[in-house]
């Protein structure tokens, strides 16, 4: 079985640190690539543990710098 593995690594600990993250657009341009049908994973901690993706895991949040 073919997966794509997604390294999720820790670089902040709030969103206003993390100086470079993809858009939804460059997200959906990139898995387009894949095969529709192939499960994504995420690996932390170097490969020692795994995860699935699903609906649950999205949330939406106000970015306070573009209020102000």
């Amino acid at each position: 079985m073919r997966a794509l593995i997604m390294e999720a690594e820790r670089t902040g600990y709030a969103v206003d640190q993390i100086r470079q993250t993809m858009t939804v657009g460059e997200l959906i341009a990139f898995l387009s690539d894949f095969d529709e049908d192939m499960p994504i994973y995420t690996s932390q901690d170097n490969g020692y543990t795994y995860g699935g993706i699903g609906y649950d895991n999205f949330r939406e949040e106000e970015n306070e710098e573009e209020d102000e």
